[in-house]
C-alpha cells in the first residue's frame, strides 16, 4: 500500500500563490497518468502572468473552484487561456465557460487528443511570434513526433514556464515503487529532467530540441515553473542546464 494520493500534491490547492511581481501559481489536484497498472498521481500546476494592461495570461489551467475564480477576478480580466501541449487541455472548457471573452490558444494536435471535449473555436500556436502577448512573453513551440510543447518566458520577471519537458517528483511524496519508476524515468527530484519515454519521441528532432534548450538557457531565467513536481524557485538557468545535461553534453 502506498501513501494517499493527496500527499503527492502541494497544498493549499486551488489557491493563487504569488511567485514574484505579476506571476502566480496554482497547485491543483493530482491526475493519474501512465500505463495501466503503473499509473502515477501527477500533481498539477497552473501559472498566471499579469500583463502590463492588467489582463491575465493563464497557462495550463487546473481545476476551478468558486474561491479560485474569486481570486482570479480580483487580479484582473482573464484575456488568454493557454493549453501548452496535447495532454494539458482537460480543464480548458471549464475556464472558457467561466471566462467566455477570453481567447483560447492551444498547442498543435490537441484536438486530435481531446476529441469532442474541445468543441469550440480556438487558436493554434504554431510559431515563435505573432501573438498579442509578444511584447511581454516569448513563445517557443518545440515539436516532436508525438507532440508539440510550447514554452513561455515572461520577460519582466525572467520566469520560464515549462509543462512536461521537466518533471521533478519528490521521493517523500511517492510510495516505494513509484520512487523506483520516477528514478528509472529520470524524473526523481532533485535531478528531474525530461522523462525518458518523452525523449524517445524527440529522437528524430534531437538537433532542434537541443537548439530550443540552448535558446531557453540564453534567456537566463531566474526561475523555472513546471507542471509536475517541485519547481525551481531560483537559479533557473543552472536548473535548465542540469535537467538537460543528457542532451547538451551528447
Amino acid at each position: 500500500m502506498g501513501a494517499p494520493r493527496e500527499t503527492a500534491t502541494y497544498p493549499p490547492l486551488n489557491t493563487l500563490k504569488p511567485v514574484t511581481e505579476g506571476v502566480w501559481i496554482v497547485d491543483g489536484p493530482t491526475i493519474p497518468f501512465g500505463p495501466p497498472g503503473l499509473k502515477m498521481p501527477f500533481p498539477t500546476r497552473m501559472t498566471v502572468f499579469r500583463l502590463n494592461d492588467g489582463g491575465l495570461f493563464v497557462h495550463s489551467p487546473t481545476h476551478m473552484t468558486e474561491d479560485l475564480r474569486a481570486g482570479m477576478d480580483a487580479l484582473g480580466p482573464v484575456r488568454y487561456i493557454v493549453a501548452p501541449n496535447r495532454i494539458h487541455y482537460w480543464w480548458v472548457p471549464f475556464w472558457r465557460a467561466a471566462y467566455p471573452e477570453a481567447e483560447i490558444w492551444m498547442a498543435p494536435r490537441i484536438r486530435e487528443q481531446a476529441g469532442g471535449h474541445i468543441d469550440f473555436p480556438t487558436r493554434e500556436i504554431t510559431g515563435g511570434s505573432g501573438y498579442p502577448w509578444d511584447a511581454e512573453i516569448r513563445t517557443l513551440p518545440i515539436s516532436g513526433s508525438f507532440m508539440t510543447e510550447v514554452e513561455f518566458f515572461h520577460i519582466g520577471s525572467r520566469t520560464l514556464v515549462l509543462t512536461d519537458f521537466i518533471e521533478n517528483f519528490e521521493a517523500e511524496k511517492l510510495n516505494w515503487w513509484r520512487r523506483i519508476m520516477a528514478r528509472l524515468g529520470g524524473v526523481l527530484a532533485p535531478h528531474g529532467s525530461m522523462p525518458r519515454d518523452m525523449r524517445l519521441t524527440f529522437a528524430k528532432q534531437r538537433p532542434a530540441l537541443k537548439q530550443a534548450v540552448e535558446t531557453m538557457i540564453g534567456w537566463t531565467p531566474e526561475r523555472v515553473i513546471i507542471a509536475h513536481g517541485r519547481w525551481f524557485e531560483r537559479d533557473g538557468t543552472t536548473a535548465l542546464k542540469r535537467s538537460f545535461d543528457w542532451l547538451l553534453d551528447g
